[in-house]
């Protein structure tokens, strides 16, 4: 009887070592592959893509609940520090975007005051920076907020190592040697394909199909930047030097998306209502492009964050405290990158070297059509 029972545990033993093979074969060929993330994140990368997207989804949303940020708390004292120095009054141009309008009463010093950041272009700073709180219940969440010039800057969109997954040209996977000297900034993408099924194209080659009713951040060969509901082909048109998907837009012509409630629409992962890291895009009156990242927002937080920073048109891009990313770059002596976004989860050099997942490169905006350099 005793070797009977040895007899059927061994043969157990060997049914669930045949059945787990090809799950540790697989997770260990991925661990083995070359990747700009760590072993924890990967991990948890690879449950999602192997029929495990619901057990992560679940775990985050239990973490991510029980961990939400209490309503009240002690008050800032200062806000993080961000940009070379205050804007002097002879520098700033009829472009330059209106103070941020502070959501507290007695505002901070340089609360949604805009403070350039890297190198001048014709005179002036292309790029902007600011911070400020963004709700009374919770003075101490902090928004930042990042203003590009379309005239005087030049948008680019590059693929990652895995992200998106059938990149007809993966190129680099980070920004381009032959391209440094004009960097601007650089900041995170959307969701992942796999998420969100948003398709991207790429100088009139499509990566994965364009879909309809999907919010695009749109660039122009004549370097217009645009937010819209694509409503055309599964690739794009030849005017259109990128495009980038990201779930359905959140600010539409001025206004909140009154779906915003719905939860399914903005992330099957954590929905609309669980408070995360979350980034977004949009586009402001005369088309200049507004980035937004801050801790412990819903999707209709991030919305008014959006607005408030003067955005008509905007849209959801990449979530979870791993993927924020705002660098901006001086000129000194070399490329030096600085962080806008306190992401401690990510090095200063991302996107100097190669990374997992796609991004946006801002340049400093050259003669001529624009197109994506891969060189």
């Amino acid at each position: 009887m005793q070797r009977k029972r040895q007899r059927r545990r061994r043969a157990v033993l060997l049914i669930f070592v045949v059945l787990l093979a090809p799950a540790l074969y697989s997770y260990m060929t991925t661990m083995l592959e070359p990747s700009s993330l760590p072993v924890g994140v990967r991990s948890v990368e690879w449950l999602r893509t192997h029929h495990a997207n619901w057990l992560v989804d679940e775990a985050e949303h239990v973490y991510y609940t029980w961990n939400a940020p209490k309503k009240g708390g002690l008050q800032l004292t200062a806000l993080p520090a961000v940009g070379l120095r205050p804007a002097s009054t002879h520098a700033r141009t009829a472009a330059w975007p209106p103070r941020i309008r502070p959501v507290f009463a007695r505002p901070l010093p340089g609360e949604g005051i805009w403070k350039p950041t890297g190198p001048p272009v014709d005179g002036s700073p292309p790029v902007l920076v600011t911070t400020f709180r963004t709700e009374l219940d919770y003075p101490r969440i902090v928004a930042y907020v990042a203003w590009f010039d379309h005239m005087r800057t030049a948008l680019a969109f590059y693929p990652g190592r895995y992200e998106p997954p059938h990149a007809a040209v993966r190129g680099p996977m980070m920004v381009p040697y032959g391209q440094r000297w004009r960097l601007l900034a650089t900041f995170n993408g959307g969701f992942t394909y796999i998420d969100g099924h948003n398709g991207s194209a790429i100088n009139g080659r499509s990566n994965e199909p364009l879909k309809q009713g999907l919010a695009t951040l749109i660039g122009y060969r004549d370097g217009r930047v645009a937010i819209e509901t694509w409503r055309g082909a599964p690739n794009a048109p030849a005017d259109v030097a990128f495009a980038r998907q990201s779930l359905p837009l959140i600010i539409h012509d001025g206004r909140l998306n009154p779906a915003l409630n719905e939860s399914s629409l903005w992330g099957a992962t954590l929905g609309n209502a669980v408070r995360v890291w979350r980034t977004g895009v949009g586009v402001d009156r005369r088309g200049n492009l507004i980035y937004v990242a801050a801790n412990d927002q819903t999707v209709i937080t991030l919305a008014r964050i959006l607005k408030r920073a003067g955005a008509v048109q905007a849209m959801q891009f990449d979530i979870n405290p791993e993927w924020p990313s705002l660098i901006s770059y001086r000129h000194h002596s070399g490329l030096r990158p600085t962080k806008v976004v306190p992401n401690v989860m990510q090095p200063t050099t991302r996107y100097l070297v190669p990374d997992d997942r796609d991004f946006f490169a801002v340049y400093r905006r050259l003669a001529g059509p624009i197109t994506v350099p891969f060189k």
